[in-house]
């Protein structure tokens, strides 16, 4: 059973390019505090019915989940040691992340990955959820997301209804879909080698990038042979200069869930995968079926425009603090959206077959213009 979900829609305009500017550090998820900025869902999967139960910090800390490998780099990732019985209703374990802060217009968004979940049943996804408003009013930004045995990544963007893709606006990525009022919003699949699956584990992953500016909304993908030098040289307080975004501000979302209103649909499933999503993946032992599915993240990195207020200083360097309601904003712990504390609402039926938008190559690959809607 799905829920019905409201229609979402965003402008898609012919940009080429993004609006210059200087983006300073301001926030890094990474190393041993990396889990520290985030809310855990504690709950079964309840908006995209995929048979996983998120669990809490301790329990996922306690069963390996979550932890810091000796590299520095955070591993999330499904459970794959337990043997579980045949059931009328079967959820494995897993984790679902929402950042504490939200990002809004004037940031710069940054994920190294070296993995990213893949495999029969396996639904990963790394995506932002606007605050303060009903899902999709604020908006929904979907940057890494597939499913099963895809070998190319997709993404995409969700606001309200009445605006459509423009034609030829200027990215590398391919358009599936141009009707951004449409339940799966305006897609755009990744048409370069290695954006998902084996095939990014096996080239070492990449890295993916978000610029949320007045003029549009810009994203780019890597593959890591191809990662230019000025984001492979940079550390935790170097600069960026790229080149692109009009929504609430954001809240990050990590998580993997397992078959759904996406991965599990019995035709979708067939075409990368045999036999069934429930039946020959979640139930039984999780080795071997779940060893691939974990990300590998060195990093999250955030910035902000240098025409930006600052942000205050603080003693721990957090950005909770930060009251630049539309650069930065903290959301009340365990609230994916400020508006109904859970979040359940808000992103109640967040897409149905995973609609999504995406980028490719050193070049934008999709980029988004949306205007007063919100």
């Amino acid at each position: 059973m799905r829920l019905p979900r409201p229609v979402a829609a965003l402008v898609v305009l012919a940009v080429t390019s993004s609006t210059s500017a200087i983006y300073v550090p301001l926030r890094e998820y990474a190393g041993s505090t990396f889990f520290d900025a985030w809310d855990f869902w504690g709950n079964v999967d309840n908006t995209t019915w995929g048979n996983v139960t998120y669990l809490d910090r301790g329990a996922a800390t306690q069963q390996r989940l979550i932890y810091v490998n000796d590299a520095g780099h955070a591993i999330v990732r499904v459970d794959n040691t337990t043997n579980i019985a045949p059931a009328t209703l079967v959820n494995r374990p897993s984790v679902r992340l929402t950042s504490k802060d939200s990002y809004g217009v004037g940031t710069l968004w940054i994920i190294d990955a070296i993995h990213i979940p893949y495999g029969c049943s396996v639904w990963p996804s790394f995506w932002t959820l606007g605050t303060g408003k009903e899902w999709p009013h604020a908006g929904e930004i979907d940057i890494i997301e597939g499913i099963n045995l895809m070998n190319n990544n997709q993404m995409a963007l969700h606001a309200d209804a009445g605006c459509a893709q423009a034609a030829n606006p200027g990215q590398s990525g391919k358009t599936l879909n141009g009707d951004c009022s449409q339940d799966r919003g305006c897609i755009v699949a990744e048409t370069k080698p290695n954006s998902f699956g084996k095939g990014f584990a096996d080239a070492g992953g990449g890295v993916f990038a978000v610029q949320m500016d007045v003029s549009g909304v810009y994203m780019w993908f890597w593959s890591r042979p191809e990662v230019p030098d000025f984001i492979k040289t940079a550390t935790s307080t170097s600069n960026m200069d790229p080149k692109a975004f009009v929504l609430r501000p954001q809240q990050f979302v990590l998580l993997t869930t397992l078959c759904g209103d996406w991965a599990g649909v019995p035709n979708i499933y067939a075409s990368t995968c045999p036999g069934h999503c429930i039946n020959d993946n979640i139930i039984g032992p999780g080795s071997p079926k779940y060893d691939t599915a974990y990300w590998e993240i060195p990093y999250i990195r955030t910035y902000i425009a240098n025409d930006q207020a600052p942000p205050p200083s603080s003693s721990t360097g957090s950005v909770s603090q930060v009251t630049l309601t539309s650069v930065v904003q903290a959301t009340p712990s365990g609230g994916a959206n400020a508006s109904n504390g859970q979040g359940t609402s808000a992103n109640g039926a967040r897409r149905v077959d995973g609609g999504l938008t995406g980028v490719v190559g050193g070049a934008v690959s999709a980029v988004w213009m949306m205007w007063s809607l919100i």
